[in-house]
């Protein structure tokens, strides 16, 4: 018994203490137990898939990927009620009519709120060139498919955020001319349209680029009759018109008092001049020749507007002030090439050719190309807060600093030196220079 005992007290000590080289191989030899435990594990998880490329077709369009530039998150979710925080918003997708194009504008719009976000494939820094294609791949679990689909025109929408323009008038109108509207439409047309506020907003978007077809001719001629036009100043009987200003209040006490600016922007164009406010809010430079120098040299002022109300307006004077540069450029000689590829509203087109232009000429009379410009200088008056330096609005008007001068005087204003520049100011009650009149020589 006791050489039993020794015997298995020495099996016990050698299978105790192994030398390093049978460690090694145990070690060894325990990995490779381990590394087929997981390859069977792998094999276990492996699934055949059916992948199909799909590719792009003009009857359809392909998955748009949008991000906002906001921290906005419509699929947000209440960490606490696990209940979603914003309602779903609605999505609205514009295609240009032409395919060759592939312009498109997303714009999403959350509901009850006065905020939407807007984003095209064409603008901002969509607009550099894009050296990257993208590809969306969908996978469904349950059918053990793999889809992969092309990006709409291999672009990432960048959304931002625009407030909402005020309802119109039009937006009011009766169900029934809803309906009627919708009727004239082509089926792919109807289908964008949901709301009576979509037929509105997209005549909106339709109006910068309007024709002289039958429709825009009939929306237009009632677009200006809502207008409140003053005929004082086109009629040839009184002061105001030997002037050759806008209408104004001789007795103001204070200088915006003295050219309202709501008697030069009537109520219902104001929903037309949002051009320069929308690149702004969008982070786009406005800042290139298609506007003019006085345009360009006023961008910072509205970038440095906190006031919202008071940006959109002053925006909306700017904007103005462009197209009356322009309208004047498109009919004289020396300005029409600048002037060929402004897109102007045909509202503003139409009123324009009854205030400024002779049916009978091509080109603006004399006395109606002074009020032109009169309009334009007290829009520059308003923008510039009533101190104007009239060297670049001269270079837009193209005349000289010293003519400029004079019609400057004509609207009441006085020159005072200001950082040794002479700039324009407007001092009330009004004091306008006497009227010379010439007597017809008797024969």
């Amino acid at each position: 018994m006791d050489g039993e005992d020794k015997n298995e007290h020495r099996h016990e000590e050698e299978e105790e203490f192994n030398t390093p080289q049978q460690l090694e191989k145990k070690q060894r030899k325990g990995k490779e137990i381990a590394s087929e435990t997981e390859d069977q594990n792998e094999e276990d998880k492996r699934i055949t898939l059916k992948v199909t490329q799909v590719s792009e077709r003009p009857d359809r369009i392909s998955p748009i990927v949008a991000y906002f530039s906001t921290g906005y998150d419509p699929c947000k979710v209440d960490p606490e009620t696990s209940k979603r925080v914003h309602e779903t918003p609605k999505v609205t997708v514009y295609k240009h009519k032409d395919d060759s194009k592939k312009r498109i504008q997303v714009v999403v719009s959350p509901p009850g709120a006065r905020v939407e976000f807007v984003g095209t494939n064409y603008t901002g820094e969509q607009a550099a060139m894009q050296t990257n294609t993208y590809r969306v791949g969908v996978f469904n679990r349950e059918a053990k498919t793999l889809r992969i689909l092309p990006v709409a025109h291999n672009k990432i929408i960048r959304l931002e955020p625009r407030v909402k323009a005020q309802e119109t008038i039009e937006e009011k109108a009766s169900g029934s001319a809803v309906v009627e509207e919708l009727g004239k439409l082509t089926t792919g047309e109807r289908d964008r349209y949901n709301t009576k506020k979509a037929v509105t907003r997209d005549k909106k978007k339709r109006a910068l680029n309007m024709g002289d077809d039958a429709e825009t001719q009939k929306f237009l001629d009632g677009k200006l009759g809502e207008l409140d036009v003053n005929t004082a100043a086109l009629e040839s009987t009184s002061s105001t018109v030997a002037r050759n200003i806008p209408p104004y209040d001789a007795a103001a006490t204070t200088a915006k008092e003295a050219y309202p600016l709501e008697k030069i922007i009537e109520k219902g164009e104001w929903s037309f001049l949002e051009d320069i406010y929308w690149l702004l809010e969008q982070g786009t430079e406005a800042a290139t020749d298609a506007y003019p120098v006085f345009v360009r040299n006023r961008l910072f002022k509205l970038r440095d507007i906190k006031d919202n109300m008071k940006k959109q307006t002053v925006s909306g004077a700017l904007t103005l002030l462009t197209h009356l540069v322009k309208f004047k450029d498109r009919n004289s000689m020396n300005g029409f090439d600048s002037a060929k590829n402004h897109k102007m509203p045909d509202i503003f087109r139409r009123k324009f050719q009854s205030m400024f232009k002779d049916s009978e000429s091509e080109r603006i009379p004399v006395d109606k190309a002074n009020l032109l410009i009169s309009y334009v200088l007290v829009l520059s008056l308003h923008v510039d807060n009533f101190k104007t330096d009239p060297e670049d609005i001269a270079k837009d008007l193209r005349i000289s600093t010293v003519e400029l001068r004079k019609h400057f005087q004509q609207l009441g204003c006085k020159f005072v030196k200001q950082n040794s520049t002479m700039v324009a100011t407007l001092p009330t009650p009004l004091n306008f220079p006497e009227v010379n009149r010439r007597r017809k020589a008797r024969k």
